[in-house]
């Protein structure tokens, strides 16, 4: 049987087809103002046995494609679990919110947190700043500085991080060093809501955001432990909604 989980992201949208458990293939698109036309030319000529959606727009996909749903918490959760056996731990910065999530020694969610007030700490607002700063999201993602200078940003607002990083651009602060500083702004938020929960066992970085090498390094150096990052970690929840659909 085959079957098939969509996460429709406020980003992106990605598809994620399975059969007998193993990953056969999977797509990706931007999700645009247009997200139900993107799932449906996505699904063009796959086919698939059954089929379960998650994201953010999974409400709209069940109520115009009659599928079933589940939370991006038990997506990701599933997904993250099938990637790594031993996973306990998991670290999701999507477009427009941030979540960390803690599982139980059978792969159950035990507890998670979640912040989705705003764009503060996402992918949305990692773009704004690389912009800002003139780098592409891939180099800003390996961003390093060879200065022992640390400059400190205050605010998570994007616009007035926006604003901040302006006002140090003009005082001749160096690019690197501002680059820096924002990852660490984001990572200090995830190490803060980690604290909330139990952080046990292997550690992974599912979204895409987890494929930002700078900001893994810093929560993996203030953690004090490895973080685990698959090969195409933007479909984790797509994934893991692929085999719950398999597995219900």
């Amino acid at each position: 049987m085959k079957t098939a989980g969509i996460d429709i992201g406020s980003r992106f949208i990605k598809l994620a087809l399975v059969e007998k458990g193993q990953l056969l293939s999977f797509k990706k698109a931007d999700t645009s103002f247009t997200p139900l036309e993107r799932c449906q030319e996505l699904l063009r000529g796959v086919e698939t046995d059954r089929i379960i959606a998650t994201g953010y727009g999974r409400h709209l996909f069940e109520v115009h494609l009659g599928s079933k749903t589940i939370t991006e918490i038990k997506a990701f959760a599933k997904g993250a679990r099938a990637l790594f056996p031993e996973c306990r731990t998991i670290i999701d910065i999507g477009g427009q919110d941030t979540k960390v999530i803690s599982l139980d020694e059978k792969g159950n969610v035990r507890k998670f947190e979640m912040n989705d007030r705003c764009a503060a700490g996402t992918g949305k607002f990692l773009e704004i700043m690389a912009k800002t700063l003139d780098y592409s999201m891939k180099d800003f993602g390996y961003v390093t500085s060879t200065s022992n200078k640390k400059i400190q940003i205050n605010s998570m607002c994007t616009v007035f991080a926006e604003s901040e990083i302006v006002s140090l651009i003009a005082k001749g602060e160096n690019r690197e060093d501002i680059a820096v500083a924002l990852h660490r702004l984001v990572a200090n938020r995830v190490l803060s809501m980690l604290k909330r929960i139990p952080v046990e066992g292997d550690i992974v970085f599912a979204g895409g955001c987890a494929k930002n090498q700078c900001l893994k390094e810093l929560i993996e150096y203030a953690l004090g432990k490895p973080i685990h990052v698959a090969d195409n970690p933007e479909i984790t929840g797509a994934l893991g909604a692929a085999l719950y659909a398999m597995e219900n």
